[in-house]
């Protein structure tokens, strides 16, 4: 069953939102965010924010630490100020991947700035009365918005399954990474979860992950198979070949059996995601 909540407000930074009761907001601004946070009243509070280009955080330390970490204090404040639950989307890449299959007794090792802000992060929450840290891994879902080119305030323009796509469409070749392991999680399952977090009752802790282990080019592989574009077009690298600034964890994939369990949600592999992601692509182009 998925959770359901009575009214939501939602805030926007670089893109416009379609959503309604949509606020511009920029979490680094301590006075705005108390003050937007003091006019709503939330009960709860759900960061999805952050500077996630991980290569961009390695050469921009200081606005890195800013955004995921400032901003998350700020937002620690308003939700004590207010009484309000704070729900903090953190990420895998808080551990260094020599393990994988993380669960959340593992103690995370970052191996890179984006990951060091987000774990710094982790732990200013860690002071709100009431809290869940979530975090997921290679977020993807099916997003037009994505393929407009208007930048997010990461400076990323794409999830990596719509960049495939997009690539796949063109008739032109995605090189894909294939000793680097995640747990892709389908957004909107993503979604599910995180609700159900703004009513849990206790604080915690939370691996929201896709049940799948894979590699950038299985993941690649199969947007191409249900996607039915031509499967040639993927190659795999080897990371060594893959130019990347920061160090990436070879293995980050989460255990999400406790939270599956305490949750009494199910998190979908990575080929039911997509083709959820494919149903909803054709629900776009026939509607």
């Amino acid at each position: 069953m998925t959770a359901h909540l009575s009214k939501a407000y939602s805030t926007r930074n670089a893109r416009e939102s379609s959503l309604p009761n949509s606020h511009a907001l920029d979490i680094t601004n301590h006075e705005a965010t108390l003050s937007l946070v003091d006019e709503i009243g939330p009960d709860a509070i759900v960061n999805t924010a952050a500077l996630h280009n991980v290569d961009y955080c390695e050469t921009h330390h200081e606005e890195a630490i800013r955004v995921n970490v400032k901003g998350t204090k700020n937002l620690v404040d308003a939700a004590a100020k207010n009484g309000s639950r704070l729900v903090h989307v953190s990420t895998d890449y808080v551990f260094d991947g020599k393990k994988g299959h993380y669960t959340e007794s593992d103690a995370p090792n970052p191996p890179n700035y984006y990951a060091m802000t987000k774990l710094k992060a982790e732990k200013a929450v860690l002071q709100s009365g009431s809290y869940a840290i979530a975090r997921p891994s290679v977020v993807y879902g099916w997003n037009k918005l994505e393929s407009t080119g208007v930048p997010s305030s990461s400076g990323k323009t794409i999830n990596f399954a719509m960049y495939v796509l997009e690539r796949l469409a063109k008739k032109e070749t995605v090189k894909a990474v294939r000793d680097q392991f995640s747990s892709p999680t389908f957004a909107d399952n993503l979604a599910d979860a995180l609700m159900r977090l703004v009513l849990y009752q206790e604080n915690g802790l939370f691996h929201t992950a896709g049940r799948s282990c894979a590699s950038r080019y299985e993941f690649a592989l199969k947007l191409a198979e249900t996607f039915e574009y031509n499967k040639d077009l993927v190659q795999p690298v080897l990371s060594n070949e893959f130019k990347q600034l920061a160090q990436r964890p070879l293995n980050s994939c989460l255990d999400v059996d406790r939270t599956e369990q305490v949750l009494g949600v199910r998190f979908m592999t990575l080929a039911e995601g997509i083709r959820e992601m494919r149903v909803q692509e054709i629900a776009g182009r026939t509607s």
